[in-house]
């Protein structure tokens, strides 16, 4: 198994949490994931000791069998239980289910174990200081601007953007952290009122997991479409559950509408809207994005912080570089194809002596949809793929070699085992 490359000193920000590679199949990284905090516990290490495993943690960290570990409120005892419970689950899990990772719960702030880097970079500041940190849900329906406005507040692009609707399929975390906070984004897919696939069914669910984990939501609607109640987005994120978090309204695209058209639609929806606050801004601009940064940083309880401060996202590389291809298939195609597309990468090679490998499937649902991404004599594909591999090297910020091949699997948006396989059952990939 192939490790994740190393990243370049020139993307010393996109130092991603779980970069690491298990060498011995029988072990499993699923189990020795806390959730979405990326924490070994002395139990999962021992056994990997026992199974002869290197584990490789994160980009500046290397964990091994002599390495001296940290562990703060856990007895030997409750890691031998521990140890037990995760050799039974271990027998039930299949190989698909090992490389995927949970981001289904909430983190405890009280970690197992931390390595040296980690309680150096998280400090360790008492819980009576005024540092901040908390996760966010960003809702609303699709083409709304929920991805540009995420990619704002953290300060650099996490999440694809295009013209089109529904380009967001999984939810996206992205970190943005300052010496007094750490706000943890969790841009969403666009809230689908005609589930019209099993695929739209299964992108929901991660709205409504998003949006019941977070300590405040942000719901974003188009300012230059008529005021409509959000009752089908707070339904599809928020459920029927008893305490709702603190709630924002966004009014996106105020660049667009006039100064006295955005008071009295700002009116309406603070009079037949149940949020706690609105807040008119132009995500595309950074109009008010400070505004509502305020606004979620005062609704963040105090604590440290969940993440190394460095870091602006737990995704894999390999997760952004098949984000890339599929952004630039919205951008080339038209009608349903873009939306029939799944982008898989197959292989990532790191080559000293050459340009890193990178081999990626684009899965469509027929074999007209293959024939016009490949275009007359391959030259579609082939403009697709060099366009790919420009904004991939700009993200890598190195050369690669970029092979794209188009599959045909009928009715891949129907299949649950398989949209679990591509990480839409609320889970990412971690090799």
């Amino acid at each position: 198994m192939a490790a994740s490359p190393n990243i370049s000193p020139n993307l010393s920000r996109y130092k991603f949490f779980f970069t690491s590679v298990v060498e011995n199949p029988k072990f499993s990284p699923h189990h020795h994931i806390d959730t979405r905090r990326r924490r070994l516990t002395k139990s999962h290490l021992l056994q990997a000791q026992n199974n002869g495993t290197v584990i490789s943690y994160g980009p500046r960290t290397e964990l091994a069998s002599s390495k001296k570990l940290w562990i703060r409120q856990r007895s030997f005892s409750e890691m031998e239980v521990e140890q037990g419970e995760l050799e039974e689950e271990q027998e039930d899990m299949s190989d698909d289910e090992a490389s995927l990772l949970s981001l289904s719960m909430k983190p405890d702030r009280n970690m197992a174990l931390l390595d040296d880097y980690e309680m150096e970079e998280l400090g360790h500041t008492p819980p009576d200081t005024n540092h901040r940190s908390g996760y966010v849900a960003v809702l609303g329906m699709p083409n709304v601007g929920k991805s540009t406005i995420s990619n704002q507040m953290i300060g650099q692009k996490i999440s694809i953007v295009t013209d089109k609707p529904q380009t967001t399929r999984h939810r996206i975390l992205g970190i943005c952290s300052s010496p007094d906070y750490q706000m943890i984004l969790f841009d969403t897919p666009g809230v689908i009122e005609k589930k019209m696939h099993r695929l739209d069914t299964m992108m929901m669910k991660n709205v409504r997991d998003a949006a019941i984990n977070a300590d405040c939501v942000v719901i974003l609607v188009d300012a230059c479409k008529t005021p409509a109640n959000i009752d089908e987005v707070l339904k599809e994120g928020l459920g029927d559950l008893e305490k709702r978090p603190p709630i924002l309204l966004v009014m996106n695209k105020k660049d667009l509408i006039k100064p006295g058209e955005i008071a009295k639609k700002l009116e309406w929806y603070e009079k037949f809207t149940d949020v706690d606050e609105v807040i008119p801004v132009s995500a595309k601009y950074g109009h008010g994005v400070e505004d509502v940064k305020e606004w979620i940083l005062s609704k963040l309880p105090f604590g440290p912080p969940y993440y190394p401060k460095d870091i602006v996202s737990e995704h894999p590389e390999r997760f952004f570089v098949a984000e890339i291809v599929r952004e630039k298939i919205f951008m080339q195609y038209r009608n349903e194809v873009p939306y029939s597309c799944q982008v898989n990468v197959l292989s990532y090679k790191t080559r000293p002596a050459a340009k890193d490998f990178i081999q990626v499937e684009v899965v469509v649902d027929k074999n007209s949809q293959k024939i016009i991404l490949i275009g007359k004599e391959g030259k579609a594909l082939k403009t697709l793929a060099t366009a790919a591999r420009l904004d991939i090297e700009d993200f890598l910020q190195k050369k690669v070699f970029l092979e794209v091949e188009v599959k045909v699997k009928e009715n891949w948006r129907q299949d649950e085992g398989l949209l679990k396989y591509y990480g839409y059952g609320g889970q990412i990939r971690a090799m």
